[in-house]
């Protein structure tokens, strides 16, 4: 599935389910959240801390989680993710080319 596919789909389930998007402020609010819930397992899994009793390790639903809120957050601002990944990676490319070859912390 592409991005462009991705965002069409949850606009389509939103409009279907969701009466309407949540405000732009409540939708950062949700990504902040779901970030937090995201690192929780992380650290659960990777990290010192323990799962506690009952608590799943749902690591790729976490992801996805997050992912759906950026996707409506996009959508509802107009940002074609598809073009701003393309950019984005552009970017990176020339910015980073030769930094982290060359970053002996990294061997």
């Amino acid at each position: 599935m592409e991005i462009k596919e991705a965002q069409q789909q949850v606009d389509q389930w939103i409009k279907t389910y969701g009466v309407r998007y949540f405000s732009e402020l409540t939708n950062m609010a949700i990504l902040t959240e779901e970030v937090g819930e995201l690192a929780r397992v992380v650290a659960r899994t990777y990290g010192d801390q323990s799962f506690k009793e009952g608590e799943n390790k749902n690591l790729g639903d976490e992801m996805a989680d997050v992912l759906w809120v950026l996707l409506c957050l996009a959508n509802q601002t107009g940002v074609d993710l598809t073009q701003e990944f393309e950019k984005n990676l552009s970017k990176k490319t020339k910015r980073d080319q030769t930094r982290h070859i060359n970053n002996p912390k990294l061997r």
